[in-house]
């Protein structure tokens, strides 16, 4: 073999694109690939114009080795967006730019729609009207008709990496510049960078305009500490992947949720509160990467995590959990249904949409007494209670929010039910905190009365597993009662430590349950996403929420012992004082060039020893 032939070998390899072998933050050759973007790029680092355009290249080429030919789809919500923004400002009336702005998001709508909700929107056609609709993908049969080939399959649909990331980010932006919060960016080669800039391209955050774009035209700058900063967070994100969610995922995770019949009750739950560390680990650390990458070019990413398993309720959960969709979500779903305003008419489209179509395909009267009782309670309350209105309409909205931004992770009913129950614990919140230790006191204990008699004369593991959790909760707040009569100043009063430790527990506990549904979604063919999930979920329940032998659990206990162990271990980790992890972090940053290169080379030797033989993908690439 002639050394053209290996030139000729490599630079095949080098520009086609391998879906088995897409580039990753984890893989050797994504650093590689970073060390020459690095060193071209600090060859012209204060020359705005040409950097911009070189990193837009460079984002466009990592596109492709991460995606292949769904690079032509970036480009075109690229150039869309651009030219729509501008023939949005330059409209001279109000309803000529709304007008603008409703094309604009239905267009950048309808592509994420397609590729990402294709086979549930045809599974719920099918289920509803008896029909028998299969997916044909419309781009395929074009490049088959443009290649006179049968290249490529029109009968199944695959989701473009990073689809949802950026076309929220166009969505934003087009919004924005309606509003008037920006001005549409002049330079293609600039709006080009900011919306495909790769480190945070395929799993966000998700980047405003307002927040980006302002950095295009300042001069690189990268002082000794910012530099410092970016290697920890790079390092710290490589850590999270590969020791903490790689491990665990492999080791337990997978196996537990690829079939839980196989395993016990006690490895089942195990495995659910691992999954919450692994999920965590996995999205945090692809940030905390992203965020180093792009401290590294002198570009920074807003923070997509505040120690989420510190929140002491739902809502405080979702402020802390993947902030930047959560604040999308606030602001272009939850403010535009009327927020804590009013009620508008998509606050109703959307709830009794999601109720009939919840009661069509479960098939069950119970589900449609349950539907038809809410909403005659919540009715009554809003005609003949008008000073009620403005709060029932507020959490209407609210779970609307949360019910799309369940759907919004993937296409199937398990992440609606996930984000369902995130939106009814955000609301039973907000009734818990106004009353006070005995009203709650009295509702728990009738609650967990009534779920002992459910358990007891309708047997079922869900009831078990609820009246289990009533049931602690149920002294969690017995404790809370007694303490508040006997010294109403006592460490467990409502800010003390006890009282804040055992809020961050529940809510770690009713988070993870919520996570059954989430991952029970996860990972699976659009195509039977549906029918697999939900029996994953329900059978996971049953396994759980059925009779353990509780003498195996030692043994248990010590097969899964590295898992358990390194669970523990992150999880103290995660609840460490911020301060006492910003202390570690700025000493990191102010070690001399040579230990810190020590330090790397001793952490990467770590954490290859957890490496697995095949490389696991971010959770967040299928989002």
């Amino acid at each position: 073999m002639t050394v053209w032939t290996l030139i000729k070998d490599f630079l095949v390899s080098l520009f086609s694109f391998d879906q088995a072998h897409p580039l990753l933050f984890t893989q050797f050759y994504f650093w590689a690939f970073f060390g020459l973007v690095f060193a071209f790029f600090s060859l012209f680092s204060n020359k705005v114009l040409l950097r911009n355009a070189y990193l837009f290249a460079v984002s466009l080429f990592f596109y492709y080795k991460t995606s292949g030919l769904f690079l032509i789809l970036l480009l075109f919500v690229v150039i869309y967006n651009y030219f729509a923004a501008r023939w949005l400002r330059s409209r001279k009336t109000d309803r000529g730019k709304k007008a603008v702005m409703i094309l604009s998001v239905a267009v950048d709508l309808s592509t994420l729609i397609y590729f990402k909700y294709a086979y549930f929107l045809t599974d719920l056609v099918n289920n509803l009207f008896g029909t028998s609709f299969a997916v044909y993908d419309v781009f395929a049969a074009f490049g088959n008709m443009l290649t006179g080939s049968e290249l490529f399959r029109v009968d199944s649909i695959f989701l473009p990496v990073g689809i949802s990331f950026f076309t929220f980010q166009a969505i934003s932006y087009i919004v924005d510049v309606r509003r008037g919060r920006i001005e549409p960016v002049r330079n293609f080669l600039d709006f080009g960078f900011y919306l495909s800039f790769f480190p945070q391209l395929v799993a966000g955050p998700i980047v405003r305009a307002s927040e980006f774009i302002p950095q295009l035209h300042k001069p690189y700058n990268l002082s000794r500490r910012w530099f410092g900063i970016a290697v920890f967070w790079i390092m710290n994100g490589l850590v999270k992947k590969l020791v903490l969610s790689d491990y665990i995922a492999v080791n337990l995770c997978d196996r537990v949720f690829e079939n839980p019949l196989m395993y016990s009750g006690f490895e089942n739950l195990c495995a659910l509160f691992c999954y919450s560390l692994q999920v965590y680990a996995d999205f945090s650390g692809y940030t905390d990467i992203a965020t180093g990458v792009a401290m590294l070019m002198g570009f920074y990413l807003p923070k997509n995590f505040n120690s989420p398993y510190k929140a002491k309720n739902a809502g405080n959960f979702w402020k802390r959990w993947h902030m930047t969709l959560s604040n999308w979500l606030k602001d272009y779903v939850y403010i535009p249904l009327g927020g804590n305003r009013n009620a508008t008419a998509g606050t109703w489209i959307c709830i009794v949409g999601f109720a009939l179509i919840a009661v069509f395909l479960s098939g069950s009267i119970w589900v449609g007494a349950v539907a038809l009782l809410i909403f005659a309670v919540v009715g009554g309350f809003y005609l003949f209670k008008p000073e009620s209105r403005k709060k029932i309409t507020t959490n209407i909205n609210s779970l609307n929010t949360m019910l799309l931004g369940g759907l919004w992770h993937g296409a199937s009913w398990n992440f609606v039910i996930w984000g369902g129950l995130n939106g009814i614990g955000m609301i039973i919140y907000k009734f818990w905190k106004k009353w006070n230790p005995m009203q709650r006191y009295v509702v728990i204990t009738a609650v967990t009365m009534a779920l002992y008699f459910l358990k007891t004369f309708a047997p079922a593991p869900l009831w078990n597993l609820f009246f289990v959790w009533a049931l602690i909760t149920w002294f969690g707040a017995g404790i809370a009662y007694l303490a508040g009569r006997l010294h109403p100043k006592a460490p467990d009063a409502p800010d003390g430590p006890i009282a804040t430790a055992w809020a961050v527990f529940q809510t770690f506990v009713f988070i993870t349950f919520t996570r059954l549904f989430f991952r029970s979604g996860s990972n699976l063919d659009p195509a039977e996403a549906n029918e697999v999930a939900w029996n994953t979920a329900r059978n996971m329940v049953r396994q759980i929420g059925s009779s353990w032998d509780l003498s195996l659990i030692p043994d248990m206990a010590v097969q899964h012992a590295p898992v358990l162990i390194l669970f523990v271990f992150g999880m103290i980790v995660h609840w460490l004082p911020e301060r006492f992890k910003r202390r570690y972090r700025i000493v990191f940053a102010h070690l001399p060039l040579g230990v810190m290169a020590l330090v790397v080379f001793a952490i990467i030797l770590f954490f290859y020893q957890f490496i697995t033989a095949d490389l696991q993908s971010f959770i967040y690439f299928q989002f």
